[in-house]
């Protein structure tokens, strides 16, 4: 019996199968580097922008970039709460799964602006931050604590929820939902200042 606890817990600690999934090299490199691209991508889209630039609105019911700011700051916040206190606390998958197609799934499906979709009441923009300025300090304020977080939380592909792709998303794809998230709405930013009453400076 002794002889049989011992193998058993050999087998535990050689077999990666058997312990819970950590992130591997690669995971952990793909979502830091996403973070960093997507966050760099949407500073430079507000960089240098005059207070014109900032306030102007293509429609009556479209946002301005200020505003597209505000939300990507705010929704940063938002993800992330829901992250630690939902996803990190809930069960595991009991479905089997292609965790990396999923991975590749949701920074596609989120990027795609064909569907526009409305915000939250709580993430709707409603000058929280009290300039755009005040919006982007936020913003990577949030930003190097969701880096933080990536890196050192174990346990980021034990616990799934549901999501709005109608599939279970693991914390770590949470995380890759987040920073598309923010891919998402720079592209926003760039269509407004792509519209041609945009204006010059």
């Amino acid at each position: 019996m002794k002889r049989l606890l011992i193998s058993l817990c050999l087998a535990v600690l050689v077999n990666p199968c058997v312990k819970a999934q950590g992130l591997s090299a690669e995971e952990l490199t793909r979502a830091t580097d996403h973070l960093k691209k997507t966050s760099a991508a949407f500073l430079a889209s507000v960089e240098g922008l005059s207070e014109a630039q900032l306030k102007f609105k293509s429609g009556p019911t479209r946002w301005s970039v200020a505003e597209v700011s505000e939300h990507i700051a705010a929704a940063e916040d938002f993800l992330m709460g829901m992250i630690q206190e939902q996803v990190m606390k809930a069960p595991a998958r009991t479905e089997p799964a292609n965790l990396r197609e999923i991975d590749d799934f949701v920074t596609v499906a989120i990027a795609d602006r064909t569907n526009k979709i409305q915000a939250p009441e709580p993430l709707a923009p409603n000058n929280r931050f009290g300039s755009t300025a005040g919006s982007v300090k936020h913003f990577k304020e949030s930003r190097a604590k969701t880096l933080a977080f990536l890196k050192d939380t174990a346990g980021l592909r034990d616990h799934a929820i549901d999501s709005p792709l109608g599939k279970k998303l693991d914390a770590y794809q949470w995380i890759l939902f987040l920073s598309t998230h923010t891919e998402r709405h720079t592209k926003q930013i760039n269509e407004v200042k792509a519209d041609p009453n945009f204006p010059k400076k």
